[in-house]
């Protein structure tokens, strides 16, 4: 932690609160992908330190706007709160842009601590920080500016777990064949990338994924699938297995799914459901590798 790393988030966040939460997020996809191919091109230094750090979705890019998206809308400033695709330079507010510096800060801070607490091993974190540190800056953010707690208030006259479509996440991805659909193949896809490439292949698939969502920003169904494919990557490489890939693929789809009808349905506020899915899943599936699980099961290839 350095006073230049807190300045380079505050000046991030106030940036990504600018541009808006879902196309800073964006940029770290296409970052991710520029980095990749430095590092197979064998131009070595250290480029992956901009999309995972100044500018990253825990500091300077997504918790930054998802933040400033909850305070503008708690001063009636934004429609909702879960408005995370607006730019929020069009509302004029230096304020709004303040808030998102200082949860540029916050995110650097969470992220460094979290950073303290042991790996599991030799190259096996004991979690995503970054994925972490965007669950629990929305959580701040909700207890912060929302109105409904944690897990919001759900309609009434319905199951908590059975939102309107007005309510879900996505709802074009939220039926349990969608899910079982889009979570077979983002895990094989991203699995193969694992295994072919390595490390790199790991972020190869977390940047495509992550990319992809500026088809999301301009209006196109397009599915979202960080989530998806980031842990079925690591799982790919830690058990050399493309079919242990596309199963976590597919529990990874429903994890998502989960999340997003607990904090977000019924909120009114954004935590992200896929940083929820990449800190929990990531635990578990480098949990198993830290215990040789892989290697007791006999998994084809």
């Amino acid at each position: 932690m350095t006073l230049i790393g807190v300045l380079a988030a505050f000046g991030g966040g106030i940036f990504g609160a600018a541009i808006g939460a879902l196309p800073a997020f964006e940029f770290v996809g296409f970052l991710v992908m520029i980095g990749v191919a430095i590092d197979l091109a064998g131009a070595g230094g250290d480029f992956y330190s901009i999309p995972f750090g100044m500018f990253g979705p825990h500091v300077g890019g997504f918790a930054a706007g998802v933040a400033a998206a909850a305070y503008a809308a708690k001063k009636k400033k934004l429609d909702t709160g879960r408005n995370i695709v607006a730019g929020l330079m069009g509302l004029n507010s230096p304020d709004v842009l303040l808030v998102g510096g200082a949860f540029g800060i916050l995110g650097y801070l969470l992220q460094w601590t979290f950073a303290q607490v042991p790996d599991f091993g030799p190259g096996i974190a004991w979690t995503d920080t970054v994925a972490l540190t965007v669950a629990v800056s929305g959580i701040i953010a909700r207890f912060l500016w929302g109105t409904c707690g944690l897990c919001g208030c759900a309609e009434p006259g319905r199951h908590f777990y059975a939102p309107t479509d007005g309510a879900k996440w996505l709802v074009f991805m939220s039926d349990w064949g969608q899910l079982i659909v889009i979570g077979l193949g983002g895990g094989l896809m991203a699995g193969y990338l694992g295994l072919t490439l390595g490390a790199p292949g790991i972020f190869l698939s977390f940047g495509i994924a992550a990319a992809s969502l500026i088809f999301l920003q301009f209006g196109v169904n397009v599915p979202v699938t960080h989530h998806i494919m980031l842990p079925s990557a690591i799982v790919a490489v830690s058990s050399g297995s493309l079919i242990a890939a596309g199963i976590a693929g597919v529990l990874c789809a429903f994890v998502g799914e989960f999340f997003a009808r607990t904090f977000l349905s019924h909120g009114d506020t954004h935590i992200d459901p896929p940083a929820c899915t990449i800190a929990t899943m990531t635990l578990v599936f480098n949990g198993l590798t830290a215990l040789g699980v892989w290697a007791m099961i006999p998994l084809p290839a």
